[in-house]
């Protein structure tokens, strides 16, 4: 009776969880997009194991940051544009929302870039295959309701363990690693301009301020409440342990194979793919490319969609999936727009895409902390949160993590200057 009693509250459990998962599992998974595989893979390339360490206090800061989003989103029920404009008035949220904008198509230029270059690696032409990506990515949004869409970006998120099995068959130096993941470089490799660059672009890839707005948004968006707000919050922390595993692997993948072998100079995520056939084999090189085109494709549709929420609960205007085109214009056309834009960019020859993706993700970075300066004046309001404000632990982690960022961005100015 008892054993029967314990089997039910589990099968409650796990139906309110598998209810509520999506939001915090697909955001962290679409921090893993093509900029993200760019920036691991040359990581990798060019420093070996020396940026491993990285994982663990990003993973918990990223956890911590996530959290805090979808327990504003579940507690006021509203967006983080939103609640910004209503906090901190129009003008403000207007230069926030224009610089979001901004890194975002860089952003959307990458994802498309990632389309292209993934494909290539199979003999298909990116003037075929980037126009066709584009309309699949903005058909399953235009025409699929919220549940439907959902459903098809979980599916996307479990393929990135593509990335994880392509790094065991490199066969990586596994102590190395592990020491690597606990045992921060040399102090004179924090003097290194190139070193600190990859450190803010890991971070910035890790912890962008486009995954606050979308998780928000998307949490408003699915109806989570205070009552599923404990549930929400374990699919935040799997999404973001999970996102954060497959990224430890891409680089150690890259370390073992293109830093092993001298190849330090990686100009896309597709030319690690291409590096690492000789090195590794056959299996991981296919299993890097299909892994590649999953991410991109992935995030060339959540990335224009977390911009839309952006702007449009910044500035007032109807937003959500579950809406249709005449009830939120607005939101659809910069859905369309960014899409047709970034997909367009893509086709212009020689383009500089490598500089406009790295740019990008250090952009992420230096941005990042006053996004997180928001989020912790938000959420630490009593008016607005009442007892869901945040624990000291969590402001320790969060504010902690700001200063680091801007610590570190004006560290990365400096040495720049000095050299």
């Amino acid at each position: 009776m008892i054993r029967l009693r314990f089997l039910r509250r589990w099968k409650t459990r796990a139906l309110i969880f598998f209810a509520v998962v999506g939001p915090g599992f697909i955001t962290a998974n679409v921090d893993n997009d093509a900029n993200g595989i760019w920036t691991y893979s040359s990581a990798g390339a060019q420093f070996g194991h020396m940026l491993l360490w990285t994982m663990i206090p990003t993973t918990l800061a990223l956890i911590v940051i996530q959290e805090i989003a979808a327990r504003m989103g579940a507690v006021t029920g509203k967006g983080l544009s939103d609640l910004i404009r209503e906090e901190f008035g129009f003008r403000v949220t207007f230069f926030m929302v224009v610089g979001v904008l901004i890194i975002n198509f860089g952003n959307v230029v990458g994802e498309f870039a990632g389309i292209a270059g993934s494909l290539e690696l199979f003999g298909l032409s990116k003037y075929i295959t980037v126009p066709i990506c584009a309309f699949i990515v903005w058909i399953i949004v235009l025409k699929g309701q919220y549940k439907t869409v959902e459903k098809v970006f979980l599916v996307a998120s479990f393929f990135y363990v593509t990335y994880i099995f392509a790094g065991v068959l490199a066969k990586p130096a596994w102590l190395d690693a592990l020491v690597s993941t606990v045992k921060p470089p040399p102090r004179a490799m924090f003097r290194q301009p190139s070193y600190l660059y990859m450190v803010i672009a890991v971070v910035g890839t890790t912890i962008a301020p486009w995954m606050q707005f979308y998780l928000q948004a998307s949490i408003v968006e699915k109806g989570v409440t205070r009552r599923q707000y404990k549930t929400s919050r374990l699919d935040v922390i799997t999404g973001c342990i999970f996102t954060d595993i497959v990224a430890w692997f891409i680089i150690v993948a890259c370390a073992a194979t293109l830093y092993a072998h001298g190849y330090r100079n990686v100009s896309d995520a597709k030319d690690a793919a291409q590096a690492l056939h000789p090195l590794a084999g056959d299996y991981a090189y296919i299993l890097f490319a299909m892994g590649l085109f999953n991410a991109s494709l992935f995030a060339a549709s959540i990335l224009p969609l977390s911009t839309a929420y952006t702007v449009c609960e910044g500035l007032g205007f109807e937003s959500g999936v579950g809406k249709g085109f005449r009830e939120a214009p607005v939101f659809y056309w910069l859905y369309t727009i960014l899409i047709a834009t970034g997909a367009g960019v893509i086709l212009i020859p020689n383009l500089p895409l490598v500089k406009i993706s790295i740019l990008s993700q250090v952009v992420n970075g230096a941005v990042l902390p006053f996004v997180l300066v928001f989020m912790l004046l938000l959420v630490n309001k009593r008016e607005l949160m009442d007892t869901y404000v945040n624990s000291p632990f969590y402001n320790v982690i969060a504010w902690g993590t700001t200063i680091i960022m801007i610590g570190l961005t004006i560290a990365l100015f400096w040495t720049m200057k000095a050299a």
